[in-house]
């Protein structure tokens, strides 16, 4: 965490976390007029990370550097510094680095969860003493799951993603598997096989039942349009473990009850175990 500086003398914030999330279940429950989807599921905090160091500059000007995965040039990070900045009001300007160890295209909300923790970090650095509610309105320009992220809990989601409210999840571990290919949102949320239909969930059934609640609506037509994800799954399932796909995917996951090898993964899969989180790292820096 950074060192407590006051808004006149921080000049850098280190080592600011941007966790990854994980969907318990994702139902589709219905469509509005304007085609967007009516969703219900749970978001849960992993400690599966990005990590954002933030410094000073007093020329205005967004920069961004890169420690390992190349990012596009206007990545989420970036949209979100300039949002702030034409929000505020502020001449300030920053320079970011990045090492980015979420997997684009994954469904675990990584490039949303970068850009809440920018907003959280910049609010603090340029002194702005934005509220909360202030970033989420402004997150919300940039993603749907961004006010997620910035609101600091594990939440039941419902509506198009833009209502949330604040769920207890027990402690777990988790191993999750990333297939090479990723995943395009749309092509999913377009695809006429698409289950739209499902039943509305009940927040006491999950509680009584927080891992083993559910399914993932997208997962049937992610498998078609991603093979992929079915051997990851099937390797899940080798391993003994009941897999399901998390957000729009390609990730999957699965709830460890017991230790797994996890040397078998196939080539080029990515595999790691996690623990989920109780709250976001950077819970309470706006109120």
């Amino acid at each position: 965490m950074p060192r407590a500086l006051t808004a006149a003398t921080m000049k850098s914030i280190y080592d600011i976390c941007a966790p990854a999330k994980l969907n318990l279940f994702l139902h589709i429950v219905g469509r509005r007029q304007d085609s967007y989807h009516l969703l219900e599921s749970v978001f849960m905090l992993i400690d599966w990370s990005d990590t954002l160091h933030f410094e000073l500059r007093g020329d205005g000007q967004i920069s961004r550097e890169d420690l390992t995965t190349p990012l596009p040039p206007q990545d989420l990070i970036v949209r979100a510094a300039r949002a702030l900045q034409q929000a505020s009001g502020t001449a300030q300007g920053a320079h970011i680095t990045i090492d980015k160890q979420i997997p684009a295209q994954a469904g675990m909300g990584g490039g949303s969860s970068d850009a809440a923790s920018t907003l959280l970090a910049l609010n603090r650095l340029w002194g702005l003493n934005l509220s909360l509610c202030r970033l989420k309105a402004i997150g919300l320009k940039l993603g749907a799951d961004v006010p997620f992220f910035l609101g600091g809990h594990n939440a039941w989601v419902t509506g198009i993603g833009e209502i949330l409210q604040p769920v207890d999840v027990p402690p777990g571990r988790f191993v999750v598997v990333k297939p090479p290919q990723g995943l395009d949102t749309q092509r999913i949320f377009s695809h006429p096989d698409l289950k739209r239909d499902t039943k509305s969930a009940i927040l006491s059934g999950f509680v009584e039942n927080a891992f083993d609640y559910g399914q993932n609506d997208l997962q049937a037509v992610a498998q078609e349009l991603c093979p992929q994800i079915g051997q990851a799954l099937d390797w899940l399932k080798g391993s003994g473990l009941q897999g399901q796909m998390t957000g729009s995917g390609s990730a999957v996951f699965g709830h460890m009850l017991h230790d797994i090898e996890t040397a078998s993964v196939p080539e080029l899969f990515k595999v790691r175990l996690c623990n989920n989180l109780p709250a976001h790292p950077l819970q309470g820096w706006a109120v």
